[in-house]
């Protein structure tokens, strides 16, 4: 009989062998997932996230995830929630937290201490297009993490700059990505 392997709260057994499938059957690698927004008003929208597609297959969340988005009142919002920058703020912390969690628990690391601040430096000269020579986004990220365990200083960096070089959103953010806007009125 097969024991499950639990280091970090994370199933050791489940991710070897979810490797070990997309290692057989690359397809099964091939994800997409979405999410569907509403404006409610004014700045103010809303993001449901519940479907996506992967291993060949439609899934379900177990829980249909809804998130609010707006401005704070110094840039015309109700401040009703964090501002679609901010979430991508979240969402490198997040995805380069979790890279940690699975590549220190596939090593048999422990965790006791992962956290992180990040910061992202955005000039609204160039979204209210006063000054064309200023991008629209963020102009930095920074992410300052602090990661402790029972391994050694080197080996938790080497677990921290695994995770950064394979995080999906890091990626993204990094990179770029091809993204397509299509209209219908």
């Amino acid at each position: 009989m097969n024991e499950t392997k639990v280091v970090n709260g994370v199933d050791v057994t489940t991710l070897f062998a979810t490797l070990d499938v997309v290692k057989a059957q690359p397809q099964a690698a091939k994800f997409q997932f979405r999410a569907a927004n509403e404006w409610v008003t004014g700045t103010q929208s809303r993001s449901t996230l519940n479907g996506f597609f992967g291993a060949g297959q439609e899934h379900t969340h177990k829980a249909t995830f809804t998130y609010d988005a707006d401005h704070p009142s110094v840039l015309v919002g109700q401040d009703n929630g964090p501002t679609p920058v901010e979430f991508l703020l979240h969402a490198i912390a997040a995805c380069i937290t979790a890279g940690i969690g699975n590549i220190a628990s596939a090593r048999g690391i422990k965790l006791t201490r992962v956290q992180s601040q990040v910061e992202g430096d955005i000039d609204l000269l160039g979204i209210f297009g006063m000054d064309k020579s200023v991008r629209n986004g963020y102009q930095g990220i920074r992410v300052n993490l602090q990661i402790e365990g029972d391994a050694p200083a080197e080996k938790l960096q080497q677990v921290v700059q695994q995770s950064v070089s394979r995080s999906a959103v890091y990626d993204v953010l990094s990179n770029g990505v091809p993204v397509t806007v299509n209209v219908t009125a």
